[in-house]
This record gives C-alpha cells, structure tokens and sequence, in this order.
C-alpha cells in the first residue's frame, strides 16, 4: 500500500512540476521521475556538438536511467542517438546505452 501511494504522489507531483525531475525514495532506493524536458540545457551541445555544460551532465547524470526510455519516443530519437548527443554523453562521463 505504501508503495501505490509514493507512485501515486510521484505521478501528481510530475503533473504539478513538470519541468523538474523529483526524486522519490521507495525503500531506500532512489527513483527518478524522468522530465525530457529537463535536458533541455544539453539540446546547444548536441545540436552543434559543442562542449556540454555543467549543468547538461548533471541532467544526464540525474536521468541516466532514463535515456532507454527516451529512445523509443520517435521525436526524441534523433538527439538520444546522434553521433553528437554520444559525444556529448562521453564528455559528461555517462557511457553510452545499450538498450
């Protein structure tokens, strides 16, 4: 019960804040809420293949369990898997995922 209940909390908090990636804690793991949206702050590096901020690998690094997710949404594919957006993801540390 408790379980459904954080869900249920994630889920409205995601809808209230939808431009902030919230962090729930279930039984001493962390989960992240994953907000595309969040990396936005990458989107000049992959497009012109320019060193990515701090704040970019920081996002990536937050949302790294996220990326596989990302690629199976059409409109997002193109930047998930683009030479560019893997070079930015190596700049940052974060390996490339093999989903």
């Amino acid at each position: 019960m408790k379980l459904i209940t954080l869900v249920f909390i994630a889920f409205v908090l995601s809808s209230l804040a939808p431009t902030k990636a919230v962090v729930v804690r279930v039984e001493e793991e962390e989960k992240v809420v994953c907000i595309v949206t969040d990396l936005r702050v990458c989107l000049p590096a992959v497009e012109a293949g320019s060193q990515p901020s701090v704040q970019c690998c920081g996002k990536l690094k937050e949302q790294l369990s996220c990326l596989c997710g990302y690629l199976k949404i059409p409109s997002f594919t193109q930047y998930v898997s683009s030479g560019k957006a893997q070079k930015v993801l190596t700049t940052c540390g974060i390996p490339i995922p093999k989903c």
